[in-house]
């Protein structure tokens, strides 16, 4: 259970990670040997290997599909890289599931990766859901999942004609396709009233996305807790929310401006002329409406 008596007060991220990595030994080496096209499968070899140890310095060397080396020598660089990759691919393994930038857990897996990756300087995950976030920060029974926690499209949907029944016979009606479901799960009550859709709903999303991968979970934050990341993330969950939960990027006109691939005219044609003026138009449009 988490310590109450933690203090809550505003602490850069930076600095909190500027802390945990005063553990990382600069003579220890903890080697990794990648291959681009299967990173995961190198970086759990490179955990299991006997040598390891969170706190010592990465060395990553990458091969090609020839089998030979690069970056004989670690600068940095390499490291980074794999880090990176290494957070696009636990982003999209099975290890968890839903929709981009709301990713719970769907298998065991230790977060010791993610743990290192902020740690040693690598880029955050920010792609877990804030139902997983709170389970990492809170406790599992603080959690408050919503329907687009659920993955599983033909229950989502089920359970979607749950919320929006209106009459207690049509909830009644919409819990009969997942009454066996309902059994297994230990959330089979009596209806009496249309209000009880709405424990019987919290009921079912506390099972299918939080009950249901407990000890996943449980495991996943042993595996944070290398190099004391996650009594970090308990004592401070809105310095690090940014960093492990998706953030929408803001719309600027620059990234707007991006969007678009300008098809240009002959240089010097009248064309083209015209196209210049109109680009710096629209630019103009761009940023005033950005400044709106």
């Amino acid at each position: 259970m988490q310590d109450q008596t933690l203090p809550k007060e505003d602490v850069p991220v930076s600095d909190i990670l500027k802390e945990l990595a005063e553990k990382i030994d600069s003579i220890g080496i903890s080697r990794f040997n990648i291959n681009r096209s299967n990173v995961l499968d190198g970086a759990i070899r490179g955990l299991k290997r006997l040598t390891f140890s969170p706190c010592n310095t990465l060395n990553v060397r990458f091969s090609d599909d020839k089998g030979a080396t690069e970056e004989a020598i670690d600068l940095g660089g390499p490291r980074r890289e794999f880090l990176r990759l290494l957070m696009q691919t636990l982003s999209e393994s099975e290890m968890f599931e839903g929709r981009e930038g709301h990713r719970n857990l769907a298998l065991d897996f230790r977060g010791t990766a993610i743990a290192l990756s902020l740690v040693h300087g690598g880029p955050p995950p920010c792609f877990l859901s804030k139902t997983l976030f709170t389970g990492i920060s809170e406790g599992a029974d603080q959690c408050q999942p919503e329907l687009e926690d659920v993955t599983d499209s033909d229950l989502r949907d089920k359970l979607t004609k749950v919320s929006e029944a209106t009459t207690l016979h049509d909830l009644q009606l919409s819990v009969e396709p997942i009454s066996d479901y309902l059994a297994t799960a230990g959330c089979l009550r009596l209806l009496t009233s249309l209000t009880d859709k709405y424990p019987l709903l919290e009921d079912i999303l506390m099972f299918h996305v939080v009950h249901r991968v407990r000890a996943p979970l449980e495991r996943f934050k042993d595996g944070l807790k290398t190099l004391g990341v996650l009594p970090k993330i308990q004592q401070h969950p809105e310095a690090f929310r940014p960093l492990l939960c998706y953030n929408p990027p803001t719309l600027t006109a620059d990234s707007l401006d991006c969007l678009f691939t300008i098809n240009w005219s002959e240089d010097g044609s009248n064309s083209r002329i015209g196209e210049n003026k109109t680009v710096a138009f629209w630019r103009d449009f761009l940023q005033d409406v950005e400044g709106d």
